[in-house]
């Protein structure tokens, strides 16, 4: 008998992972998440978006539109970012991160800041936004 020849690749097992994260995500509009993984191809971390830890997530507001305060925006932390403030302690340069959207201008400079080399994105949903934009001179300058 020959082995399979049919099984995903570690691209799809590790995108697979972050959009299996996404899910723990308590955001009723938009659910991402994001793996982290070293030269070995081994999980460091993973992340989803959410309010930061100890934060009761009934005592903040989910909505997308309204005054800033009364909006998600400014509690919530991103997958990537949580994905890295996460970490046990582990050298994170030349990891590869996989996450559902391409990473904003905050995620971005974490990103960089932490030493992974590589972003593998399924959407850029956000194309031609600040933070987008933003978030693509970012990767222009590091190379």
């Amino acid at each position: 008998m020959s082995k399979r020849t049919d099984y995903i690749s570690w691209d799809e097992y590790f995108m697979g992972v972050a959009l299996l994260s996404a899910k723990r995500s308590k955001d009723p509009s938009t659910q991402v998440g994001a793996c982290i993984v070293n030269q070995k191809n081994k999980i460091v971390r993973a992340g989803y978006n959410g309010l930061p830890a100890g934060c009761d997530d009934d005592s903040f507001p989910w909505e997308k539109q309204g005054e800033f305060l009364q909006t998600k925006y400014p509690y919530v932390c991103h997958a990537e970012l949580n994905a890295i403030l996460n970490n046990i302690g582990m050298d994170l340069h030349g990891c590869r991160i996989y996450t559902a959207l391409f990473p904003c201008n905050e995620c971005a400079k974490a990103i960089i800041q932490s030493g992974i080399a590589e972003v593998i994105y399924l959407s850029d949903k956000y194309n031609g936004s600040d933070a987008s934009i933003a978030s693509k001179k970012c990767w222009k300058r590091r190379g």
